[in-house]
């Protein structure tokens, strides 16, 4: 299957630099871009895209203001992408209120063209993808300068969560990927991902980003813990 993609960035050079490399990609159709996050939410409604690569820093229209109503489309409106944030930043706030918003994750712009290709694939397959060779580090970070309000109510909810359900939750936030969490707790990778399933619909989650951020929220895992 070919992935559908636009880039919302406010950089022309940027937009035709991602759209050079991604449209040289045989399972990547780059279908349009954008100037801002206004224009980015249009477009997107119109060419239907798999993933948005959405700049964090825009005129008219931010790309969190834009995910969010991407994420969160009004009634009517069924479309809803996967959304990648681009910063310049390896730290940004608006990175981290993206993620509780529901994007997928982010990439940093700098990041090597093999990076940005991974990334779409990636997102685009369902998973999240947080800051490849930095997660532990920015998460912490991000859960640090913003603490969630509604911490006591998320413990709450992981006591729905099985004892094996829990620590592939913890492990998840602590930056692991299936293989692993599967090598960590000598497990199929298929089980790791049952139980991920199970995790995510019990919690009500979207993705492996928005489990992130639960896992800090509920504090099953405290900023800085390796």
């Amino acid at each position: 299957m070919t992935t559908r993609v636009i880039i919302v960035d406010d950089q022309a050079m940027v937009r035709a630099g991602f759209a050079a490399l991604l449209a040289a990609q045989s399972d990547i159709d780059v279908v349009g871009d954008a100037p801002d996050g206004a224009q980015g939410v249009e477009l997107s409604r119109r060419t239907h895209p798999d993933v948005v690569l959405m700049d964090v820093r825009m005129p008219e229209m931010d790309g969190l203001e834009a995910a969010r109503r991407l994420l969160d489309p009004p009634q009517g409106v069924s479309h809803r992408p996967k959304v990648l944030m681009l910063t310049t930043f390896d730290v940004d706030d608006y990175v981290y209120e993206a993620l509780r918003a529901g994007a997928s994750g982010f990439l940093l712009k700098d990041a090597p063209p093999a990076d940005l290709i991974s990334a779409v694939r990636i997102v685009a397959a369902g998973e999240a993808l947080l800051a490849p060779s930095v997660t532990r580090r920015l998460i912490a970070d991000f859960a640090r300068q913003r603490p969630a309000p509604r911490k006591e109510s998320s413990a709450l909810r992981l006591n729905g969560l099985t004892p094996r359900e829990t620590e592939v939750l913890e492990l998840i936030a602590r930056g692991l990927s299936n293989q692993e969490i599967a090598d960590a707790l000598v497990l199929a990778e298929q089980t790791v991902k049952t139980h991920i399933g199970r995790i995510l619909a019990k919690l009500a989650l979207r993705d492996r980003a928005q489990a992130v951020i639960f896992a800090y929220e509920s504090g099953l895992v405290s900023p800085g813990e390796r």
